[in-house]
């Protein structure tokens, strides 16, 4: 790796980005952003992939191993990038003829150095003994019940909920004025990824999810929430005394949700929710719902329209669930699913369920502010989401070195064929990027910025968790598709993971293309 091929790849990388960004301007000037959907999606995504390489470029200047992970990474996303764009007819083949010279070939060299060690994360000392504390957790408590919990599709233990309660995951994204461990700093934040990270390695439903519930919810409170419903369920949620939910989707209103039908009726004391719910994660052992509703019946006014509730519900373990409360009934089945077992995603349906007038989030001036308050939930959310994919990516890639070491073919180990150390080394070099991109994001959310980032990082690391889980799974042959080895887990886990908290065509053409072109 020399001084020279980095101003290469910096070079490059601004050539294809700033293509990607003039592309998008025109489309938006000329009024296409909406209708040349194909465009803008393959656009986006290709802003996406090369989001990570200036934060790579920065990761090589740590050393030999780091330069080696970044320049594999950089120059296959170029190399992907650019022929992507050239197949779409989105970009001039000249203006891209250098990214597919000599100088930019991934070497057997690099391949041999990274293929079994894709580089420390540089944590510092005190992330560091978060990341340690965290891994030892999973790979204690969590792991050893990681498979039998999605092959049975079982509740998550309470021993997992009461052991991460001990150590205050729920509240690493709360305040501590409200019971939790948060500054704000960029370093809580990248703590909480860090934490989600490792618990997702060991499994995705019954580790890093679980501190994704109360983070969504806090966030909205923290948001708009009064005083008095701080600190009546900030601490709450921070200790894991209280679970919680989020119901936003509905069955004919997926990512749409400005057109939710959902209503919330003004009674005496409060309010009366009517409506169904889908893909509520973890909607049966949560004891309080932020359920997301219509308060104003006009739906011209699409989400300003929408209020947020709080509404309290009873534990209910299994996968069904019915209650009755002052007149009303909630009722909730869950939804068989491929992977992202433990947690169950339930369907709910409010039948005239009464919610007080101080469960309004804000109350009277948070009415019509919820699809405000609960895209702030989610906006941290996005960053969470990377973070469960380095995880779940960082498991498989971890289960694949194991594995291609120990197992022979044709009378050698696995991982002496080029083929195969090829394929690992671009897995480890797609795991640190995605990593040190979601860090990297993290650091501008802790300074209010970054909100498009993050969408952006979401969108790739959830793409990469895909292949690099595929990719494991394929190293291990046929003991890849059996359930005797998690890397199967790994791999229908991760497939969740570009469609909820933003499904990857929405961020893409309703974020990421629009944030870009206001850029």
């Amino acid at each position: 790796m020399t001084e020279t091929l980095f101003r290469h790849i910096r070079s490059a990388f601004d050539l294809l980005n700033g293509h990607i960004h003039e592309q998008i301007a025109q489309l938006a000037d000329s009024g296409q952003l909406e209708s040349a959907q194909v465009e803008v999606y393959q656009l986006a995504t290709a802003a996406s992939a090369l989001l990570a390489i200036p934060t790579m470029l920065e990761y090589a200047n740590y050393g030999h191993q780091e330069g080696a992970v970044a320049t594999v990474f950089c120059l296959q996303t170029l190399r992907e990038t650019a022929a992507d764009l050239l197949t779409s007819g989105l970009i001039d083949p000249a203006a891209v003829q250098v990214i597919f010279g000599d100088e930019f070939q991934v070497t057997d060299t690099l391949i041999d150095t990274i293929a079994l060690d894709p580089g420390p994360a540089h944590l510092g000392d005190d992330l560091e003994l978060v990341a340690e504390t965290f891994r030892r957790v999973a790979g204690e408590k969590i792991a050893p019940l990681a498979d039998e919990i999605h092959r049975d599709n079982l509740d998550i233990p309470d021993t997992i909920i009461d052991q991460l309660a001990q150590m205050g995951a729920f509240g690493l994204s709360i305040p501590e004025e409200f019971g939790g461990s948060s500054n704000e700093t960029a370093d809580d934040l990248i703590a909480m990824l860090i934490a989600t990270e490792e618990l997702s390695r060991a499994s995705l439903g019954a580790g890093g999810s679980l501190i994704t519930r109360p983070e969504i919810l806090a966030k909205a409170i923290l948001a708009g929430g009064t005083e008095e419903q701080k600190q009546r369920f900030l601490p709450a949620l921070a200790s894991g005394e209280l679970m919680g939910a989020v119901a936003v989707t509905e069955p004919d209103f997926g990512s749409d949700v400005a057109n939710i039908t959902t209503t919330a009726t003004p009674t005496e004391g409060g309010w009366r929710i009517n409506g169904t719910k889908t893909w509520c994660t973890f909607a049966g052992r949560a004891e309080v719902l932020a359920v997301l509703a219509r308060t104003d019946p006009d739906r011209r006014l699409g989400h300003r329209g929408l209020s947020l509730f709080l509404v309290d519900k009873a534990r209910a373990d299994g996968e069904s669930f019915r209650f009755e409360s002052n007149g009303g009934v909630i009722e909730g089945r869950a939804i068989a699913t491929l992977g992202y077992r433990g947690m169950h995603s339930f369907e709910v349906s409010f039948a005239n369920v009464f919610v007080p007038a101080s469960q309004l989030i804000g109350e009277s001036s948070g009415q019509g502010r919820g699809f405000y308050l609960q895209m702030a939930g989610f906006e941290n959310g996005r960053i969470q989401t990377a973070a469960r994919a380095v995880g779940v990516m960082g498991a498989a890639y971890g289960a694949a070195c194991t594995y291609a070491q120990s197992r022979s073919v044709f009378g050698q180990p696995l991982v002496n064929y080029r083929l195969s150390r090829a394929k690992l080394a671009r897995m480890a070099a797609t795991l640190q990027a995605s990593r040190q991109v979601t860090y990297a994001t993290a650091r501008l959310l802790a300074q209010h910025q970054g909100s498009l980032e993050a969408s952006m990082a979401k969108a790739y690391t959830c793409r990469a968790a895909e292949w690099v889980t595929r990719e494991a799974m394929q190293l291990h042959g046929g003991m890849g598709y059996a359930e005797e080895y998690p890397v199967s887990r790994y791999f229908v886990d991760a497939r969740v993971l570009s469609i909820f908290e933003g499904a990857e065509e929405t961020l893409a053409l309703k974020v990421i293309a629009k944030g870009l072109a206001r850029r």
